[in-house]
């Protein structure tokens, strides 16, 4: 490689730390399209990583922006755990007040982005749309997360017809513009952990019938092992790297005690209906959690 495709290294960020990866010069080209997809980033902050400092990952020339982004976050999924964060497939919302988040766990299609949305419409404030960042400490905070939000056009049709859907060839909509205040400034700086809801939007939109419930340790920390390892569980388009190979045995024993203390001092609730509905019970619910010692606010 030559000229403008020289090989460089550079510094990624995310919430505050550093993750130096080896690649040409199209990453800085590239960047824009893969930050919003990098948990606790965004396009304006990449920079070039000093001489002689250990490289943690080596991108190859030809790879898709896809993989990029895939073998980033499993490379920040180690780098976060040796500090107690744990990376998780999951949203995240400021509540109003600026006092603390809450985080929305639940697999593809659960409904965690419809939630959001609803919670949206009542002045909460989406910080993630689909990594968290959670800092696993005496006070467990959110520290970071992605800020693409997207939501299947379809759902967002039969859900919420009063809102752009997108073009009807569209399967998604980003609609982190209605959200978005900025860069990086606060990237980094933790929020207090309100509460963890695990949704499951069903029923009709019609319908006004929903629940909540407590979920039992067991159930509980088997939702967080799962959101835990989204970024170790993903196939590559054009290489035969095992993403889950990146986590070693300590750190895999690591992070399973960090979701037990999790699970047995974060209570998880479960809620189902629609996204409205729900939305209405997480807002009520949080209304009557105290604000935890010791965390910072926003």
């Amino acid at each position: 490689m030559s000229g403008t495709q020289s090989p460089g290294v550079f510094a990624v960020p995310s919430a505050g730390r550093v993750l130096r990866v080896a690649a040409d010069a199209r990453f800085t080209e590239r960047w824009p399209w893969i930050a919003p997809h990098v948990p606790g980033s965004a396009p304006g902050t990449l920079t070039t990583a000093e001489a002689g400092v250990p490289v943690a990952l080596a991108l190859e020339r030809q790879v898709s922006l896809g993989d990029a982004r895939r073998l980033i976050n499993a490379h920040l999924h180690r780098m976060h755990l040796g500090h107690g964060t744990l990376c998780l497939h999951a949203v995240a919302l400021r509540c109003p007040g600026d006092c603390g988040t809450v985080v929305l766990l639940g697999g593809h299609g659960a409904g965690k982005t419809l939630v959001a949305i609803a919670l949206a419409e009542q002045g909460w404030w989406p910080v993630a749309g689909d990594l968290v960042l959670l800092d696993v400490g005496h006070v467990p905070a959110f520290r970071g997360g992605t800020s693409a939000f997207l939501a299947r056009s379809d759902a967002l049709r039969r859900w919420f017809p009063n809102m752009p859907a997108g073009s009807s060839h569209e399967e998604k909509v980003d609609l982190r513009s209605q959200w978005d205040d900025g860069g990086g400034d606060d990237l980094g700086r933790t929020a207090p952990l309100l509460a963890a809801v695990l949704v499951d939007v069903d029923g009709d939109p019609r319908a006004h019938t929903a629940g909540l419930g407590l979920a039992d340790g067991h159930t509980a920390a088997t939702a967080w092992l799962r959101a835990s390892t989204h970024v170790l569980d993903r196939i590559l388009d054009s290489s035969s790297t095992v993403l889950r190979l990146v986590e070693s045995a300590d750190g895999a024993h690591h992070r399973v005690a960090l979701i037990r203390r999790l699970a047995r001092h974060v209570p998880l609730h479960m809620a189902w209906g629609a996204p409205q509905r729900i939305a209405a019970q997480v807002d009520q619910l949080t209304r009557a959690v105290p604000i935890p010692s010791g965390g910072a606010a926003w």
